[in-house]
């Protein structure tokens, strides 16, 4: 009888993890965080439009039952 030879599970790398590896030995740390920080400026962008438009939701309905209690 032969002993079960142990076997090795290695994870793959996701797509991602990939890429930031490239990322990492392409570019210079300094571009890698200005690259960062500019995609946390563009999230930030969208949050800040999204809560324009949910406060002129806002107001427009405000704006509406004031024009009908009248």
């Amino acid at each position: 009888m032969h002993a079960a030879t142990p076997v090795r599970a290695t994870a793959i790398p996701s797509v991602t993890h990939a890429l930031r590896a490239v990322e990492s030995l392409l570019m210079g740390g300094g571009q890698r965080t200005a690259r960062r920080n500019a995609w946390t400026s563009v999230l930030e962008d969208r949050r800040r439009a999204k809560d324009r438009v949910e406060a002129q939701h806002v107001l427009e309905a405000v704006a509406g039952r004031a024009s009908r209690a009248t």
